[in-house]
This record gives C-alpha cells, structure tokens and sequence, in this order.
C-alpha cells in the first residue's frame, strides 16, 4: 500500500517517465507480484526494477513473465529492468562472477526483461563483457566509490547509471552531524554550505 501511495504522489507531480523499485516484488507468488505491477501502472510508474535477491533466477524469471503478459493486457509499455545480485551479495568472483551475471541476465533477457542491472559491478572489463553479452538491451549499474566517469562508463557499455541510496544516505549522514553538532552547542556547521532557498522548499511541497 505503501510503494502504490508513493508512486501515485511521485508521479501526480513530475514531468518524465517514472520508474519504481519493487525489490522482488513483495511476493514469491508470479500472480500477486502482477497485480501489484498492475496497481504501480495505474498509480503512473512507467517502469520497474525487480530483483533476484537471494532467490533462485528461475523464480524471477517466472515473474518478469507474469508481468509481462499483464502489461501488455492492460496496454502499458512497460520498461522492465531486472536486477542480479550477483555481484552485490558476492555469489561469485572474477570471470565466474561474469559468468553467471551473463548466464542470470541470459535468462531474464528471455522472459522478458527490457534491461539489466547489475549492482555492484565495478571492474570496467567485467562491465564490456556483460554488456557484449546482453546487447541490445541497456546495462544498469550502480553508483560506487572510485567509480570512473561518465564518458569511461559509456566506453564499456554502460547505458543506465543508479545512485541507490548515495544520495539520500549522504544527506541523512550530513543531517545527522548537524543535529549532533546543533545539539551540542556548535551551528556554524549549519551554515557552512548554501541551503535550499525557503520559499522554493514552500513552493516544492505545495504541489
């Protein structure tokens, strides 16, 4: 209830095509990961990301079907990224690890799947390889520390950028120092950058 709540409050105020993270979808059940597919869609999400996790890719690929086919009765033009973890939970390592990205990715690609992301890779030729592999469709990463630049990226294949959770955890990190600091006694910290102008804030969460 929550993910189609914020999906339909997110999409009520941008402008571009919005994509929503159902990890996996909430259900090891193909027909009820469907039908809260069905509900984001309503909600406005023109995309989804959904992962194997520790699953086994059989499972998920049972679901991108399932998904599929109730996208396409209900007329959406879905985008369907699907996530391994292979390399975020270190299932395997070196040219094994690209192999069963490759192998996994292999598997969504016919189910379905319209992209392939794969979180935590962050070795330039591994990336070439599993983008070689899975061509045409786009290769989603995850944002990393020591990660080289954008141009770099797009060299070896590299389609889709995420942040993840960089962002947000930055800010709360930054947030949460200042609240100490504040509650300490110190607030010049607090000025130390420029902050969002206040009536822009106001005029944000009128929408």
């Amino acid at each position: 209830e929550q993910l189609v709540a914020a999906t339909r409050e997110i999409a009520r105020v941008i402008r571009v095509p919005l994509s929503i993270d159902m990890e996996g979808g909430y259900s090891d059940d193909p027909a009820a990961v469907a039908e809260l597919v069905a509900r984001i869609i309503d909600a406005g999400a023109e995309g989804i990301n959904i992962e194997d996790g520790a699953g086994p890719p059989e499972l998920l690929c049972r679901k991108i079907e399932s998904v599929k086919q109730t996208a396409a009765r209900l007329n959406a033009d879905l985008f369907i990224n699907a996530r391994t973890d292979v390399y975020l939970r270190a299932m395997a390592s070196g040219d094994a690890a690209v192999e069963e990205a490759i192998r996994r990715a292999g598997c969504y690609r016919a189910a379905g799947c319209d992209g392939v992301f794969v979180p935590g890779l962050a070795e330039t030729g591994a990336m070439a390889a599993i983008a070689d592999a899975i061509h045409p469709l786009p290769l989603n990463i995850m944002l990393l520390p020591g990660l080289p630049g954008i141009e770099v990226l797009y060299r070896h294949g590299v389609r889709r950028l995420s942040a993840g959770a960089a962002i947000a955890q930055a800010v709360l990190g930054h947030a949460s120092r200042l609240a100490a600091s504040f509650l300490e006694g110190s607030s010049d910290e607090i000025f130390a950058l420029p902050g969002a102008e206040y009536g822009m804030l106001n005029r944000l969460f009128k929408k």
